[in-house]
């Protein structure tokens, strides 16, 4: 099941108040990028980030759901009403984050 565009909408409104957030769709999903890093996306409707040990820390309950068949667990974010602790969530990721490869020409 893809993701909706209204679904998107809302998160990237929820994550207005950071600078530098955009995206990226891919076969019917979204990725997120949080200056210049992948931190997470939109998949079947579900908002999930990368498992770092800071998120981890700052969602202690949090389930590792797949986003698609073979691919690497993420955290589902759950608490995506609020913008507060989406900010801080994604500012503790940010340094635990791996640079984004530039692609070979």
């Amino acid at each position: 099941m893809a993701s909706s565009k209204g679904y998107l909408d809302f998160i990237l409104e929820q994550l207005s108040e950071l600078d530098d957030i955009s995206y990226r769709a891919m076969m019917g999903e979204y990725i997120i990028y949080y200056r210049g890093k992948v931190i997470g996306g939109i998949y079947d409707d579900r908002f999930l980030v990368k498992n770092v040990k800071s998120a981890v820390n700052m969602m202690p309950e949090v389930s590792l759901e797949l986003p698609y068949e073979g691919a690497k667990e993420m955290l589902l974010v759950e608490d995506v009403e609020n913008r507060t602790f989406l900010k801080e969530l994604f500012e503790c990721m940010y340094d635990e984050l791996p640079s984004t490869k530039k692609k070979a020409k």
